[in-house]
């Protein structure tokens, strides 16, 4: 079959087909901006469903299917090459002659496996329609061609997997706060849902597996970033040290990493690699999203740029799927856990502290937020020093209010100045705020 009736099959097929049933997440993505709409996550993390989610609305507005096109460019029957792109609105115009193309939208699904893509888009753009969406798995390729072609075009929307309320949602688990907090029961079953996202993290499609299948997929989902957004799309042939490189950031979530430090250790072990190819390689687990590294505080912004960064992986359930924890790391899980939820919040800039002692989160809006993350404050001496470095950073920061986030401990009180919020992990998220 030639390829103009490989897309004409491919776009009827979306027009005759239902759109696959979806659960509503917490993106406000606008439908009529002028602008190219491009939404960046990781693998699985549901942008084809946010995808729906904005089609399902144009369809309530009145925009009729067959104005719409959607192309996912990871479909197998697809081997077209950037020269190859005109063909798309070629078929649709075949399909539908009587059509006004400009008032078409258009839904490009990972259309970063096509290079050279964002040319195809600028002309569009400019002679065709405005009213175009995009997806990418990968931040910085986005970024950098965007930055080229694209520039003031655009705007872009991040996807991650599901919120602790979104996983609720999908859940179908109503929680109001703060009125269930005093219903034990339902209480019991929050705990016990905040439970399951702290172990087997936020997924969407994870969420409705068996607990025997959860691992199992998110172990898929962790060769397949390494595979195909990572050794394929970087062309890497260093496959078993980029395997080093990640099992190292696996078992360094919520601390400080040095490059050099494992540069040192594999250089030791005998593997030849270059230093600059682990700082590329790091690079590129940051451009799919898989890792995020966290600046310290300074006054300078190149201090803190130079600073060892802290690390989080993406959700807690890759972490379980890649290793083994214990219980003395259900704190750095936890704290991961939290990372993965602030970095949500529009306009903020998310900061470690740390003089004489470390505090994990800076929040850095109109306001400025102080925020430790504890396991447990049971133990003494392991509260002290939470308490201590907390009191530490609001003072620096002449903040009064600091926060703890525990996974179900929650008191109130004021030490040297400083009021001292302890809150539970599930409270904490289920603010309007978060």
């Amino acid at each position: 079959m030639e390829k103009k009736e490989i897309l004409k099959t491919i776009i009827k097929e979306f027009h005759t087909k239902q759109l696959p049933d979806f659960i509503k997440r917490e993106i406000n993505i606008p439908v009529d901006t002028n602008k190219i709409i491009s939404i960046v996550g990781a693998r699985r993390a549901g942008k084809t469903y946010a995808f729906y989610q904005i089609i399902n609305e144009l369809l309530s507005k009145g925009v009729p299917k067959e104005s719409i096109i959607y192309i996912n460019f990871e479909d197998e029957r697809l081997d077209i090459t950037i020269g190859e792109l005109d063909l798309i609105l070629q078929s649709y115009r075949e399909l539908y002659p009587t059509i006004n193309i400009s008032e078409t939208y258009l839904f490009f699904d990972e259309i970063q496996n096509i290079n050279g893509w964002e040319k195809y888009i600028r002309r569009i753009y400019d002679s065709v329609t405005k009213k175009i969406f995009i997806t990418g798995s990968n931040s910085k390729m986005l970024s950098e061609e965007i930055s080229t072609s694209l520039r003031g075009r655009t705007l872009t929307y991040f996807i991650y997997p599901l919120s602790f309320k979104e996983f609720l949602r999908f859940k179908k688990f109503s929680f109001v706060m703060p009125t269930d907090l005093y219903d034990s029961a339902k209480k019991a079953m929050l705990i016990n849902l905040f439970a399951e996202y702290f172990i087997f993290g936020g997924f969407p499609e994870v969420v409705f597996l068996r607990e025997e299948l959860k691992t199992k997929t998110l172990q898929e989902y962790f060769n397949v970033m390494i595979f195909k957004d990572l050794v394929e799309r970087y062309k890497i042939r260093d496959v078993f040290v980029i395997k080093c490189l990640l099992k190292r950031f696996f078992e360094n979530i919520a601390r400080t990493i040095s490059i050099n430090k494992i540069f040192n250790e594999l250089k030791s072990q005998g593997f030849k690699i270059s230093k600059d190819s682990l700082y590329d390689y790091t690079e590129y687990a940051k451009n799919i999203l898989l890792i995020s590294l966290v600046k310290r505080h300074y006054k300078s912004i190149l201090k803190s740029e130079l600073a060892e960064k802290k690390l989080y992986v993406i959700d807690n359930g890759l972490v379980k799927a890649v290793r083994i924890t214990g219980e003395d790391e259900r704190g750095i899980l936890l704290e991961n856990l939290i990372y993965n939820n602030l970095i949500r919040l529009e306009n903020t800039e998310i900061r470690y502290f740390k003089e004489k002692k470390e505090c994990d989160f800076v929040l850095e809006n109109k306001t400025t937020n102080i925020i430790q993350v504890c396991y447990s404050i049971s133990n003494k001496d392991t509260t002290k020093r939470e308490i201590l470095s907390l009191i530490e950073a609001c003072k620096y920061f002449k903040v009064k209010n600091g926060y703890i986030i525990t996974f179900d401990e929650k008191q109130n009180f004021t030490q040297e100045g400083t009021n001292i919020y302890v809150i539970p992990a599930y409270e904490f998220l289920l603010n309007q705020n978060i």
